[in-house]
């Protein structure tokens, strides 16, 4: 696909804050046709250093919360001030996904770009920790790295250049996927699908000069991509 909105953000400065696969164009390609109105509170959940958040409120027109663990709110807010993005536009919060700080029935949408799969894979989480945020009727946008087919009963060797079996049981099928959303009570689950965004998305992460982007051109240079996907969901609460 053509990513018309992230082409403003491929950019060597904002390209090196990356944490992984291009999120910019991974976000462009889950949220294209989406359903959520302009103006809508979101949260960006697993933010990392906000740069999702940005885009979700320069080129969707969103108001967002930039919610991330491990990420530093002050700097996420230098960062935004820098963007030219003011405090009612959007908000850094240090928060765990798995015990979120809001009043119920607050965000219109919860969107998580590369990072759902670090908590999102107890088949009651969805129910339990995270649809009780969203309005009803609101929606929810993910997607998460993932295999074409399962293969963790017998591992590639390509891929365990770059990972240990530890850190590739985040990665999962579209079958795995499918099961985890499905067995919601809350949401009617509006599609589960493979992207097309793998190849590309992984092309400008490896560019980067990061010890973690090199480790990972060890699976790529042997042809570990092959095995590799990103797997998007979209849900709506009931």
């Amino acid at each position: 696909m053509e990513y018309v909105k992230s082409q403003k953000y491929n950019t060597p400065e904002l390209l090196a804050k990356i944490m992984g696969p291009n999120p910019f164009k991974l976000q462009e390609e889950m949220l294209r046709n989406h359903k959520i109105p302009a103006g809508s509170l979101v949260c960006d959940l697993g933010s990392g250093q906000g740069l999702t958040s940005v885009m979700l409120v320069k080129d969707y027109g969103f108001t967002v919360y930039a919610a991330d663990l491990w990420s530093d709110p002050q700097e996420n807010r230098q960062f935004f001030d820098g963007m030219g993005l003011t405090h009612k536009q959007i908000i850094p919060v240090k928060v765990d996904a798995t015990a979120l700080p809001f009043e119920k029935d607050f965000f219109d949408a919860i969107i998580s770009t590369d990072s759902y799969n670090f908590w999102g894979r107890d088949p009651e989480y969805l129910d339990a920790k995270l649809l009780p945020y969203v309005k009803s009727g609101g929606y929810i946008y993910a997607c998460v790295p993932g295999m074409k087919k399962d293969c963790h009963d017998n591992l590639p060797k390509e891929l365990l250049l770059s990972w240990t079996p530890e850190q590739l049981i985040y990665l999962r099928d579209t079958a795995y996927w499918n099961k985890i959303v499905n067995s919601s009570r809350n949401a009617e689950v509006i599609s589960v699908y493979e992207m097309e965004s793998n190849e590309e998305v992984w092309a400008d992460w490896l560019m980067q000069e990061n010890e973690i982007a090199v480790n990972d051109r060890k699976t790529w240079s042997a042809g570990g991509g092959k095995y590799l996907n990103f797997i998007a969901f979209i849900l709506q609460k009931k």
